[in-house]
């Protein structure tokens, strides 16, 4: 079932492509038409490519209703952006990989899609394995194929294995989509949220993950910085700093393919030429920036709207904060927004059932980032129609993971189990939502 629902999400990916790339070039015949005022020569250019957008209509399945899916771009994109999401977007879901294209010889993926179907969670079989890290001190082997297992390889070559001794975690990828907001929150109001001494004795104390970024990355302004390390927020710990240190970081360990940004072969270790042209990173990296907020379904539903109410007073929110906000951005439609991720990008202590003993950044190993939960209820699309949630996807529900929640959730996951069946469905009713 898994892998006809995933094919089913791919097929209707091509098919969106084939029309946005039929629609650009309507635009364009449209634009020439005008330039050269022929109505005439016009209509037979027009008329075929009409023809071809009405005969894929006839093969795509039933539209979906917009919050129904993860993908597509954010509102309010000029036409300029749009072409670049679209460019983006082609590489991120197109483009597969092979040994002539740079692939491996070590490697996770041969694709971005292959680990994102439809920008959504991955499963049990795209889960990555991280190794070789136990403290803030740094990964201690580097030197034999840490801090990623790259689990295949080309014909010829042997795909890599846990060295003796080291500790590892298992990353599921997470959704995609509403990256471009959560890179925009600001340092300051990630500090505001912290309160690592837990000054307010809820039992929640949330800290920023500090962590060295590479020198490609431009610093934007306001940034925080802290003996050299930086406020981090992406991946499972929240050690990656911004959307281009991801790109370029999953092309070179999830794929094997190098770049300018990264060079090193995860294979021999050297510098090599790059496999990959800036250019592409960068549009990859604007298509995740630009992907749209997930919407929340059945928002003026009685029950949900009485789980989003005991979602807070059960203290979910501490940590999963309703309401977040942009700070400035060229792309004017990401810029000074008010967006709903629930989350407050820090690092909390999760007990002792979640602690691998593998770490990124300054995190601890029992500490994880708080994940968004929006996009919750549309997981088991990309997921063949089940939940894999936590960060290695071993929770098959919502309440699984809810009752997985310890250390500083400890509280939130005992006040949700004290509530009685109909207010614990509502809470449910309301996550799945999200």
């Amino acid at each position: 079932m898994f892998y006809v629902k995933t094919f089913l999400v791919l097929s209707k990916n091509v098919i969106k492509q084939m029309k946005k790339i039929i629609f650009i070039n309507l635009n364009f015949v449209v634009r020439c038409v005008k330039t050269f005022n022929s109505t005439k020569s016009a209509w037979l250019i027009i008329l075929p490519i009409s023809i071809m957008a009405v005969s894929c209509s006839n093969f795509e399945p039933d539209a979906q209703a917009d919050d129904q899916l993860l993908d597509g771009p954010i509102d309010g994109l000029t036409n300029e952006q749009n072409r670049r999401f679209l460019a983006g977007d082609v590489a991120f879901n197109d483009e597969v990989f092979t040994s002539a294209t740079g692939l491996g010889p070590v490697f996770v993926a041969t694709s971005c899609v292959s680990c994102h179907a439809g920008d959504g969670k991955g499963t049990p079989f795209t889960t990555l394995i991280r190794f070789g890290q136990i403290d803030e001190t740094g990964n201690g082997f580097l030197d034999v194929g840490g801090p990623q297992l790259q689990n295949r390889a080309l014909p010829g070559h042997t795909p890599e294995q846990i060295p003796a001794g080291a500790t590892f975690s298992k990353f599921t990828p997470p959704a995609n989509t509403g990256l471009g907001f959560i890179e925009l929150v600001s340092d300051t109001d990630i500090l505001a949220m912290a309160d690592p001494d837990d000054l307010d004795g809820d039992g929640i104390s949330g800290v920023p993950n500090w962590n060295h970024i590479p020198g490609y990355i431009t610093i934007p302004s306001g940034a925080v910085v802290q003996s050299d390390k930086y406020i981090c927020r992406f991946g499972r710990k929240g050690a990656t700093f911004d959307l281009l240190h991801q790109t370029a970081n999953a092309y070179n360990q999830d794929i094997g393919i190098t770049s300018s940004f990264e060079p090193k072969d995860a294979y021999t270790g050297f510098d090599i030429d790059p496999e990959i042209a800036d250019a592409t990173v960068r549009n990859v990296v604007f298509y995740l920036q630009t992907l749209k907020a997930p919407i929340q379904r059945n928002q003026n539903d009685a029950e949900v709207m009485t789980g989003k109410v005991l979602f807070s007073q059960i203290q979910c929110a501490a940590c999963h904060k309703p309401e977040l906000k942009t700070g400035y951005s060229p792309v004017a439609a990401l810029s000074y927004k008010t967006f709903s991720p629930y989350t407050d990008l820090l690092l909390h202590d999760m007990g002792p059932a979640l602690d691998d003993g593998y770490t990124e950044g300054s995190a601890k190993t029992y500490e994880w980032r708080t994940p968004p939960l929006w996009g919750l209820g549309l997981s088991p699309n990309s997921q063949g129609g089940n939940f894999f949630l936590m960060h290695d996807g071993r929770a098959r529900s919502i309440n699984d993971a809810i009752q997985l929640h310890d250390g500083e959730a400890a509280n939130s996951r005992k006040n949700f189990n004290q509530l009685n069946e109909s207010d614990k469905k509502a809470v449910l009713k309301f996550l799945n939502s999200l």
